[in-house]
């Protein structure tokens, strides 16, 4: 799962950010209205944690734009602003959840945690297709109810594909997705290939009932077999 971080209290944001990392999240920020505006027209995420008092905007804009690009979904305001007005105006842009500052940070957690099972995931914390299962809080993943070995960044990968089943991934979504920021540090993608091709043999050894089809010179897609 990937979220953005939109908070220009640096030391908070850092706070916030190392604590999600912890719980093997994809975590990027942005400290001024003008990154996060960049960031949310640019890509997308699971979940935006959003201050709306920033030095350069407001973040009701940027609800505002969110809602524009049809990107309004699972987004928590965190605010020092205690007051009914701007509950109601963010709940009214599309917010999903409202936190005062300050807070304690296990809430935080538990709150995004929420967000994604009810918004991602029907409310539910795993995910089935076939006789292949996994746990998106556990971070565990099953065939035929027997659990299958895979490190964090194939976890991340079929969850990825599980949640977006029968879709077209391009190799650019994937590699935002699962690794974020560091996707600008890599000239190719020969990672995703690495991670793509040992998931895939594990998936195969197992007699996973679905499979990571190859479109060329696309990307992949999982499909239910």
């Amino acid at each position: 799962m990937k979220i953005l971080v939109i908070e220009d209290e640096v030391s908070m944001q850092e706070i916030v950010q190392e604590t999600l990392e912890k719980e093997l999240y994809v975590v990027e920020s942005a400290t001024t209205y003008q990154s996060a505006l960049d960031k949310i027209i640019s890509f997308d995420y699971d979940c935006i944690l959003l201050d709306i008092m920033l030095p350069d905007g407001s973040g009701f804009d940027i609800l505002k734009e969110l809602k524009r690009l049809d990107k309004a979904s699972n987004v928590i305001i965190i605010s020092a602003k205690n007051s009914i007005e701007d509950k109601v105006a963010g709940l009214n842009l599309g917010a999903d959840d409202y936190l005062i500052k300050p807070f304690h940070i296990a809430e935080l957690t538990a709150r995004v945690k929420s967000v994604l099972r009810r918004k991602t995931l029907k409310g539910k914390n795993e995910l089935e297709i076939n006789n292949v299962k996994i746990q998106f809080e556990d971070r565990v993943a099953f065939i035929n109810n027997e659990p299958i070995a895979l490190n964090r960044k194939e976890f991340d990968v079929l969850a990825y594909f599980m949640v977006n089943k029968n879709r077209l991934i391009n190799k650019t979504s994937l590699a935002e997705h699962v690794w974020g920021d560091f996707t600008d540090e890599s000239d190719d993608f020969e990672f995703i290939y690495s991670q793509i091709k040992n998931l895939r043999k594990k998936l195969k050894d197992q007699q996973a009932a679905i499979e990571i089809q190859a479109v060329y010179g696309i990307g992949y897609k999982l499909i239910a077999l």
